[in-house]
């Protein structure tokens, strides 16, 4: 993958990679803000705003931003995390500069209509309800809770209703200009696009924006709380966290093997203790979490409530095995799956534009190909050992969701870690 990089004398930044032989492009603006730059009070408010970018400009109505993308056959959408906000379209090769007309618009043109702005507030409690009442979103939002106590990296993406139903338009068009500022903002763009071309573009469109802002978030400290909500429910949801690393820290490959050995696919040690030998789940998996500045091991699973019991000394057992016993041949195994995975979402315009935009923000620079699979291929049995044996000394931060009474205590799963 070949990253041509340029910057404007405001400092926003612009990636391309291009894909010749494709007939389309993806474009997107990522921004380095989201939910853990967010006061209590404002919790909520990047994935409104992100909402409400949509819902008209100065030069546009929200009706006419989806028409006329869709009219070229686009698509345009954007999401919010915790620590990025970005927004993104598709288009063949003659409508890029459509698609970054409207992406520049957007941005820096929404008008936060009074009426659309009490519209969108009801489309977001609705969404806020659909995840309560959905226990496999909201298992994960009680873990991250859980995980970061009374800090902004715990607090929901969407936020409250409370929160939603009393957020100001000054409040939300403020937020949008304390933080979309140029050095905390890059264009991206790969497929049938040239650099030049994307680089005049967002000069004519992204030239006034102000320098960076007092946007800086509050660090995390990992809590290792314990959140139980006993729902009426048919499954017992239950989430672990332990503490971990972050993007830049010299483990961070190593984090990602050991979450694949350990639950990142059917030939690993849950699915098949879990599921294939004990029959105690449907789902079951784990994951690595990094973030700017630490980052979580996390696992998942979900099971009857006759079996609830039986999960957290299984999958302790699991863990503390890999300390003494995890082999090449499974790392090796893991390995591979991450390095396809990279090397496969090369091959889509969408999967690039976000690698590239997520790592510009996380590193100020695009990571070359052959760094990324040079830190997994030095990834052995022996980084994999070292790490389970890290993560076994890390008190966890526990999440349970339905009739969990036969879950251990929390001083009972703390003994078996830590």
């Amino acid at each position: 993958m070949k990253v041509e990089t340029s910057l404007l004398d405001n400092g926003l930044a612009v990636l391309t990679v291009p894909m010749p032989e494709l007939g389309s492009a993806a474009l997107g603006v990522w921004v380095d803000v989201g939910a853990r730059h967010e006061t209590a009070a404002l919790n909520g408010v990047s994935h409104m705003l992100e909402h409400m970018a949509f819902k008209g400009t100065a030069r546009r109505s929200a009706r006419q931003i989806a028409e006329e993308i869709e009219a070229v056959g686009g698509h345009l959408n954007a999401f919010t995390s915790r620590e990025q906000t970005a927004y993104y379209a598709r288009v063949l090769k003659d409508d890029v500069p459509l698609a970054a007309d409207i992406l520049a618009d957007i941005l820096t043109q929404s008008a936060f209509h009074p009426d659309e702005l009490e519209r969108e507030r009801q489309v977001i409690i609705q969404e806020i309800g659909q995840a309560q009442d959905t226990p496999d979103d909201l298992i994960f939002d009680m873990l991250q809770e859980a995980t970061y106590i009374d800090q902004p990296m715990g607090r929901p993406i969407l936020g409250s209703a409370d929160n939603v139903a009393r957020l100001t338009r000054d409040e939300i068009s403020g937020y949008m200009a304390d933080h979309y500022r140029a050095p905390a903002m890059a264009v991206v763009a790969a497929g049938a696009i040239d650099h030049e071309q994307v680089y005049r573009l967002a000069q004519d469109y992204f030239a006034k924006l102000g320098p960076r802002g007092n946007g800086r978030a509050e660090a995390a400290r990992f809590t290792a709380g314990d959140r139980r909500d006993d729902q009426d429910l048919e499954q017992v949801h239950l989430a672990m966290a332990f503490d971990s690393v972050g993007y830049d820290h010299p483990d961070y490959y190593a984090a990602q093997v050991y979450a694949t050995v350990l639950g990142g696919g059917m030939s690993s040690r849950l699915f098949q203790e879990i599921r294939e030998v004990r029959g105690l789940a449907y789902s079951v998996f784990a994951y690595a979490s990094p973030n700017a500045d630490g980052g979580t091991i996390g696992l998942y699973a979900g099971t009857s409530e006759r079996d609830a019991g039986d999960l957290v000394p299984v999958i302790a057992q699991e863990m503390a095995k890999l300390v003494v016993d995890a082999t090449e041949e499974e790392v090796a195994r893991a390995r591979a799956q991450l390095r396809a995975g990279f090397l496969m979402g090369l091959e889509s315009p969408s999967s690039v534009i976000e690698t590239l935009g997520r790592q510009w923000l996380i590193h100020g620079r695009s990571l070359p190909t052959e760094e990324v699979l040079a830190g997994l291929a030095r990834v052995d049995a022996a980084a994999v050992r070292r790490f389970a044996e890290a993560t076994m000394r890390s008190r966890p931060a526990v999440a349970a969701l339905g009739p969990h009474g036969a879950i251990e205590s929390p001083a009972r799963i703390a003994a078996r870690f830590g």
